[in-house]
C-alpha cells in the first residue's frame, strides 16, 4: 500500500426538504462493497476548506456554490482507510450548503476518471433515512450532524 495523506472538505448539501446528497460507490480493491460517503475532497494549492467544497461540489455532482455560501465546520476529524492502492489518512472537515430549488440537478460529467468508474449513483437523504438504513454510511454519525445543521445548530 502506498500511503497517503490528506486534508478534505467534505460537503452536505442540503436541499429544501432537509436531506443531505450522498454519493454511492465502491473502492476499485473490493468492487463488491459498496458505501454511500459525502461529496467533497482534498484542498488544492492555497485553497481554503471553503474554496475546496465549493471547488469539490462542482467536480463531483456539477451544483455551484460560492465559498462564502458555506456553513460550519459541523464536523471534523481524522479518518484511516484504504482506496485502491492508497493507505490514506484524511483529516476532514465538514461543511453544509443549502441548495435551492433548480440547483440540485446532480451531474457527474466533470469528476475525474477514477471517480467517475467508481461512483455508481446518488441520493438525496433524510437523518431519519439515514437512522434507518443498513447500508453503510460514511461517516457513521452522518444523521447527528445532518440534524444539527437542519435544527440551525452552532458549527462544530
Amino acid at each position: 500500500m502506498i500511503p497517503l495523506r490528506r486534508f478534505t472538505a467534505r460537503v452536505l448539501p442540503i436541499d429544501d426538504q432537509d436531506r443531505v446528497l450522498l454519493l454511492y460507490g465502491f473502492d476499485p480493491a473490493r468492487p463488491g462493497e459498496r458505501f454511500w460517503f459525502t461529496v467533497g475532497g482534498a484542498l488544492e494549492g492555497g485553497e481554503t476548506l471553503q474554496q475546496a467544497a465549493a471547488r469539490e461540489l462542482y467536480e463531483e455532482v456539477g451544483i455551484r456554490a460560492e465559498a462564502d455560501e458555506f456553513t460550519g465546520p459541523y464536523g471534523a476529524g481524522t479518518v484511516e482507510f484504504s482506496f485502491a492502492e492508497y493507505a490514506i489518512t484524511q483529516d476532514q472537515t465538514f461543511f453544509a450548503v443549502r441548495i435551492g430549488d433548480g440547483q440540485a440537478e446532480v451531474s457527474f460529467d466533470k469528476m475525474e476518471e477514477i471517480e467517475k468508474a467508481t461512483t455508481v449513483g446518488h441520493r438525496w437523504w433524510s437523518a431519519e433515512e439515514l437512522d434507518a438504513t443498513d447500508e453503510i454510511v460514511h461517516p457513521a454519525d452522518l444523521a447527528g450532524i445532518l440534524r444539527r445543521v437542519t435544527a440551525g445548530g452552532v458549527p462544530a
